[in-house]
């Protein structure tokens, strides 16, 4: 089954706990602390595997959630950190944030690897929150909570050529006699029911990728027929070769279907619709072919048109060394403009507070990013944990924040599941 696309949720690992320990050697008074730290935990890695050509492994696994570091222990005994989960993907897989829509790594070559979701730091423990002031704390952290993501994972086929043209016209055909590839020939439409790929070798020893893509059909930028497949599959490739049915075996008009191609590529992508392209007029072989070509040529005297009859390999070796000598002169490209990059966001941070401040029913709930994750990672079994988490939220403006909304001494206050008063 050839897969494509889909989404997938990612958790990664939990970084480990701290601890709280004090030495207690004998002839050793007052020891202080030596709690370790917590180890980090488990990254989400996606990695390309060459031998892969479909995301149908991704298919059964909803969530993929990474181990919990290893917590600390006394004696100044650091936590490991959790071994990172490895995802392989095929070559040609963009994995895009859901959240955002931004693309977070286009992977296209061997071995690229990207973090998708980071595991979490490990708490820190009381050896670490010593000070001159306080040199034995009687607090620590635990792990920080790791990355939590929705991915969208979409393989677009790595090829250089794509052929592309309505149902039926012959691009499966021609792809078998160029091509140790052997895709499904039929007498009806969309035979091509996924991207069959095949290595075209000349005489000369050039050589390249040509991919035969599912056939194109009014409407197909909105998704109609099969032509979402063919328009996503093709952005990746240099030139559009197109398949035009010159001999109207089903009684076409050779323009119009050409009409409709570019339409349906210009709808769908601009930068799409301004790659090289070549017309190869196929089935040459039959009665009306050269009264069609020259109305096409006189429509379209500034395209590249090539005749050629798939079926009786003609025309087929002069038309591959045309597009091995454009291919010479085409550099590769980026896909994705840098805009869309997740890593090329510039954020700019403005006199917003990073966390917001409503009434429910009587009780202030306030919620923000930050504020959660340090709820999250302070321990309110320790008397000087509780003291700290105090001192954070003042120190962000939580209190100040309250009062002018409208709080009062008293009053609930809910961070996430739970309700504290607001005191002094």
């Amino acid at each position: 089954m050839f897969v494509d696309e889909l989404t997938v949720k990612v958790i990664a690992g939990k970084g480990g706990d701290g601890c709280t320990s004090f030495r207690r050697e004998k002839y050793i008074p007052m020891g202080g602390p030596d709690g370790g730290s917590g180890g980090r935990g488990a990254n989400i890695i996606f990695r390309v595997d060459k031998s892969l050509k479909t995301l149908i492994d991704l298919r059964y696994q909803k969530i993929i959630k990474g181990d919990k570091g290893t917590n600390g222990k006394g004696s100044n005994r650091n936590g490991a950190n959790a071994e990172d989960v490895i995802i392989k993907v095929p070559a040609g897989t963009t994995v895009i944030d859901m959240d955002t829509n931004l693309v977070i790594a286009d992977l296209v070559n061997d071995d690229d690897e990207v973090i998708v979701a980071h595991g979490g730091r490990g708490g820190r423990g009381n050896k670490a929150f010593a000070t001159l002031l306080d040199k034995a704390p009687k607090m620590s952290e635990y792990g920080e909570p790791g990355e939590e993501r929705i991915l969208k994972c979409e393989l677009k086929v790595l090829a250089d050529v794509g052929l592309v043209g309505l149902p039926s016209v012959g691009k499966s055909t021609l792809l078998s006699q160029i091509s140790a590839s052997k895709p499904k020939i039929a007498a009806y439409h969309f035979t091509t029911l996924s991207p069959n790929l095949g290595v075209v070798t000349l005489k000369n020893r050039k050589n390249f990728v040509i991919a035969d893509l599912p056939g194109l059909i009014e409407g197909a930028s909105e998704g109609a027929g099969l032509g979402h497949k063919f328009l996503k599959h093709a952005s990746r490739t240099r030139i559009i070769a197109h398949i035009i049915d010159m001999g109207s075996f089903e009684g076409r008009n050779p323009i119009e279907d050409y009409k409709v191609i570019r339409n349906e590529i210009e709808k769908y992508s601009k930068k799409l619709a301004n790659k090289k392209e070549i017309i190869i007029a196929n089935k040459c072989d039959l009665p009306n072919f050269e009264e069609n070509l020259a109305l096409f040529k006189k429509e379209y005297p500034n395209l590249d048109i090539y005749p050629i009859s798939a079926l009786n390999n003609t025309g087929i070796e002069e038309a591959m060394n045309k597009i091995a000598d454009m291919l010479d002169s085409i550099e590769e490209e980026d896909i994705y403009d840098e805009s869309e990059y997740e890593s090329h966001v510039v954020y700019k941070f403005k006199n917003e507070k990073p966390y917001t401040i409503t009434n429910d029913n009587g009780v202030w709930v306030v919620e923000g990013a930050e504020i959660e994750k340090l709820f999250k990672m302070t321990k309110f079994t320790e008397e000087e944990s509780i003291l700290r988490f105090g001192r954070k939220l003042k120190g962000m403006g939580i209190d100040e924040a309250l009062e002018e909304a409208g709080a009062k001494r008293g009053d609930d206050v809910q961070i996430m599941d739970y309700v504290f008063t607001f005191k002094e």
